[in-house]
């Protein structure tokens, strides 16, 4: 074999070798593709009808109010969201879809189910009924959160708090120092002219007024050209301390608890509770 036949040889060799990666590589991503997931059913629809006025995620808008995170839409059954969805709700802006068919109107539901949720598998990191425990008693959360109508007043309800959020934002907002105080739970304290000083968080508060509540409930109302003095707290009251008063199995036991709370049992993350560890 002469050297320009050999030379012939190994370049077509090498084509045809090259051709062959090319094919199995449009091979495999044709493959790829097709085992792509798809958008998850009513999705379309939702970005369609529902995004407009509550938002792509469903967390609301300027137009509409939040569905994915409000806990009294959480807590509606599918049927009467489906009822909303059709008929909407007489005296607000919320119209209702009366073209949209029965079929549509299942998958919108369980769209919405996707973006507060349920359906998607969460693994929790540590044991719910322990962290249960754990937030009426060690944690100490329970003198001020409610969830699902048991607990304390001051606090926002937290029934549905941590089935929207992964561990790790939960975990961060319980250690953080530096915590932005929502609106209606900044503490303040005054003192009378009598010299009596109470502490509380603000309720109500214009120019001229304020409204306190106090650690026990009540209510206090107070002109502020009547006061001593009327003062800011920077400080929430929420503690800053769970990684110091509760152990690292703690706080994964009271995440777990708040990432279930709001669940129904059917949605509630399947996972078996880790074994406890001695930390």
């Amino acid at each position: 074999m002469n050297h320009a036949l050999k030379s012939a040889l190994i370049v077509a060799g090498l084509v045809s070798a090259l051709l062959c990666c090319v094919s199995l590589s449009f091979s495999q991503d044709s493959w790829e593709e097709d085992f792509q997931s798809k958008p998850p059913a009513g999705k379309s629809t939702f970005n369609s009808t529902c995004a407009g006025c509550h938002g792509l995620d469903g967390r609301g808008s300027e137009k509409a109010p939040g569905i994915a995170n409000s806990g009294r839409v959480q807590h509606l059954t599918d049927a009467q969201i489906s009822n909303v969805i059709s008929n909407g709700v007489p005296g607000t802006g919320m119209p209702g879809f009366h073209a949209l068919t029965a079929a549509q109107v299942r998958s919108l539901v369980s769209y919405l189910r996707l973006l507060q949720g349920r359906g998607i598998a969460r693994q929790l990191p540590g044991n719910a009924e322990r962290g249960k425990a754990i937030f009426s008693g060690k944690g100490e959360c329970s003198s001020c959160h409610v969830v699902s109508g048991e607990g304390g007043f001051l606090g926002p309800d937290l029934t549905a708090y941590g089935s929207e959020k992964s561990s790790e934002e939960i975990q961060k907002a319980l250690l953080n120092s530096a915590r932005m105080i929502p609106v209606g739970y900044k503490p303040a304290a005054v003192i009378t002219r009598d010299g009596t000083r109470i502490e509380g968080l603000i309720r109500n508060e214009d120019n001229f007024s304020v409204q306190l509540q106090s650690q026990d409930g009540s209510f206090h109302f107070f002109q502020k050209s009547d006061l001593q003095k009327f003062e800011y707290f920077n400080q929430s009251w929420m503690p800053s301390d769970y990684d110091k008063r509760l152990t690292n199995s703690e706080l994964k036991d009271l995440i777990s608890y708040l990432m279930s709370a709001g669940m129904t049992k059917q949605s509630a993350p399947n996972s078996k509770p880790p074994a406890r560890t001695n930390e």
